[in-house]
Order: C-alpha cells, then structure tokens, then sequence
C-alpha cells in the first residue's frame, strides 16, 4: 500500500536572506490576488491570478517573509497605482524628516541624497527646495514621470548592485541615502542590501523606514501583508542582514507611521564617528525579551487574525440583516488583504472611495468592488464607511466628517473591529 500521507505536502521555499528552509508559518491567509491590481471594469470578466499568502519566518535568521511567485518587474510597472503625494500626512512626516536630518547631520549643497523608490518626488523636493543634490531611483516609470515634473532627476531602474556600480562608475557617491517602504518590497534582498553598501559614501548614512514585524503582531495588523511586501523585519532580523553586508545600524527610532514602524539609521561598519547608540541596544533587548527569535510568538498569532475575520463578517451580516448601508474608504493593498481574506465583496460592500484619480473607476482585485471619487458618498448617504487605510484613519475621518449629518460612523477593523 503506498503511504499518502504526504500528498498535500509541498516543496519548503528558502529563506530569502540566509538560505534556510521555511518550516514555521506565522499567518495563512489564504489565496489573494495581487493587492495593487486594480481591475479596469472592461476587463472584469477576464481570469485573474491568485497566488498563498502565507507568512513564513526563518528559524534560523528570524526574518518573516512570502513566498516569491512574481519578479518585481510583474507588480511594480508602469501603470503602479500608489503615489505618496495624495496623503497629506504622509507628505507632512516626509518634511519634518527632512527637516530633522538637514539639523541632526548637516547636509547642504555640497552634499548628495539620493532615494531608493522615491516614488514621485514627494520626499526629495523637501531636500531639493534647500539647495541640495538629489537623486531619486523608481522603477515604476508613470510615478517617476511625476517626478521629473517637479524637477527631481529620477532614474528608472531596479536598484541593486548593477545599478549600483554604475552609479559609483559615474562618480555618484550618496551621503545620506534613504530607503521609506522599500526594503520589505525587496525580493533579492540580499543585492539590494550589498547595492546600497557600494553605493553609501564613506562617512554616508543611510535610513530606512517600515513596517515593524512587533507591531504587527502585537497590534494584529495583518492586512500589512501582501504579495508585495516579500519580508517582514524586526530589528533583530534587518541588522543581522545588514551586518552580513559590512553595514552597521547605529539609530533607531520607533514611529507612528503605518500603525508602527521603525526607522533605522546604519552605516559602514569601519565608520567609527557613529557609535551605536542605546536606542539600538535597547530595542534589540526588548525584542529577545518578547521572544522574537523564538517561534512561540509566531505560532500564537494566527488565532487572533481569524478572530479578527470573524468579528468583522458578524457586524457586517447584522448591519445588512438590519437594512443599513456599508461603503468603504480608500482602496489601499492593505484593504484588499483584508477583504480578500475575509470573503467581503459587493453583498456587503456596495462601493468605496478614494482620493487619488488613478484608482478612482477601477474594481478593487478579487472582490471587484468598484472605486469612485469621495463625493459617492455625500451623493448616498451611507449607514458606516469602513475606513480601510486604518493608519490614517484621523486624517480620513476629519476630511469625511459630515457624514455625522445623516447619522453615518465610521468601521475600523483593525487591530480589533471598533465603530466610530
């Protein structure tokens, strides 16, 4: 009798960084299409590609990942969807950032910034206005086009070592290069790591911001992750990535932004003006004390998220049960995870909205719900608006205030359900 035992048992992938087998499985949610391939309507009834969304991590180097089932150049095209600019309180951190840096290290006109996905422009115009040299790197040629519109030179390329070196050929050295919501974007980590060690100047600092793997569990925010996030990094996996490259993280900051991130600071390890502050000690401790580098965090971790599912779909069954009417706000990949997940789709979201024209007359992927302009909702007066975007969910609720006038509130799903 043959032993069938293993019949539905895959191939392991390998750990992105150091080549281990992915054994533990931190959250299965399931198939997903890819969350930032909004559907024309007049492709709607085309076949459309879902592929496991499955949260892996390394017991070996710790660092939480996807799967890779599509090369960069198949999510990030030229018709990417996300321009930074339509969030004014993303446009506000990314001013007092540069504000802060400008005061803390002393960058001016002789100096060279350069920025790894910087998307339109948002970020660097805040150096540029000051007189100082900028470089942007987006691969993605319609947000790069926005860029260069508002006069920051911007090459359009994947960064990695090959771009790297030429850049250094051409004589381009980066004194302070910056990286906001890229590195977990990265599907060669490992290039992209070794690309900014060639490119970073001797005495050159680079920053990094995203989302931080602790908050993410502590504060269930598991729509965070989605076929373009290919890792999910504590402080302890992302600076032993970069140790293995010769970059050491010197600073570190624990921000608002995102739900929670981390914005880490590092530079050549044979840089010696830049001592490793406390700030670096303490978090590292922090995070080995909460078990980070163990698996029982990770295994407890799936119960909450389909908590969180079932919490939603009840108030989303009483609330129709009840003859009331539910749109959503924003139509951010995060959202999609969530409604993909969950099974939400037109039954029990009848639209929803966003402030950026390229999304606006799109149907979100998978659940094909359609996108209009924030003004759908003034015209239909909804019941509740279930704010997807939920980090910016402030902001989201002082634009959309007046829904007060007929009685409307506002959902938030995550990290527990909460009517507002």
């Amino acid at each position: 009798m043959n032993d069938n035992s293993n019949a539905f048992e895959a191939a392991r992938p390998a750990c992105r960084f150091c080549g281990g087998t992915l054994n533990l499985s931190v959250v299965d949610l399931g198939m997903s299409p890819l969350s930032n391939a909004g559907i024309r309507p007049e492709r709607e009834r085309e076949m459309e590609a879902f592929f496991p969304l499955n949260m892996l991590v390394c017991e070996c180097c710790w660092l939480a990942q996807l799967e890779e089932f599509l090369a960069a150049d198949e999510i990030f095209t030229d018709e990417y969807p996300y321009f930074s600019s339509y969030s004014e309180t993303w446009l506000a951190h990314a001013r007092r950032y540069a504000e802060m840096m400008i005061e803390r290290f002393g960058f001016d006109g002789k100096s060279k910034i350069v920025e790894l996905a910087s998307n339109d422009g948002y970020l660097l115009r805040n150096f540029s206005e000051r007189g100082i040299d900028v470089l942007g790197i987006e691969p993605c040629a319609n947000v790069a086009a926005a860029a260069v519109e508002l006069g920051i030179p911007t090459t359009v390329r994947f960064f990695g070592t090959e771009l790297a070196n030429e850049l250094v050929a051409d004589g381009v050295r980066a004194d302070l290069l910056i990286g906001n919501n890229v590195l977990a974007h990265v599907p060669n980590l490992n290039d992209f790591v070794q690309g900014m060690k060639t490119l970073l100047a001797d005495d050159g600092i680079i920053t990094m911001e995203f989302p931080h793997l602790k908050k993410l569990i502590e504060l269930n925010q598991f729509d965070t992750i989605y076929h373009e996030h290919f890792s999910y990094f504590s402080l302890v996996s992302v600076e032993r990535v970069f140790r293995a490259f010769g970059l050491v993280i010197f600073d570190v900051e624990q921000l608002p932004t995102h739900g929670g991130s981390l914005r880490i600071y590092a530079r050549h390890d044979g840089d010696e003006s830049k001592p490793v502050g406390e700030s670096v000690h303490a978090l590292r401790q922090e995070e080995l004390d909460a078990g980070y580098e163990q698996p029982d965090v990770y295994l407890a971790y799936a119960e909450k998220v389909r908590e969180t599912k079932r919490q939603l779909l009840s108030f989303l069954i009483e609330a129709k049960r009840a003859g009331k009417t539910i749109v959503g706000y924003g139509a951010p990949a995060k959202g999609n995870t969530l409604l993909n997940y969950c099974g939400i789709r037109k039954d029990f979201l009848n639209y929803t909205v966003d402030i950026s024209p390229v999304k606006q007359g799109l149907l979100l992927p998978g659940t094909h719900i359609p996108v209009f302009a924030p003004e759908k909702i003034s015209e239909t007066r909804p019941d509740y608006v279930l704010i997807l975007p939920w980090n910016l969910k402030e902001e989201i609720m002082s634009q959309m205030a007046h829904i007060r006038e007929w009685g409307g509130k506002f959902v938030v799903a995550i990290p527990e359900l909460e009517v507002i």
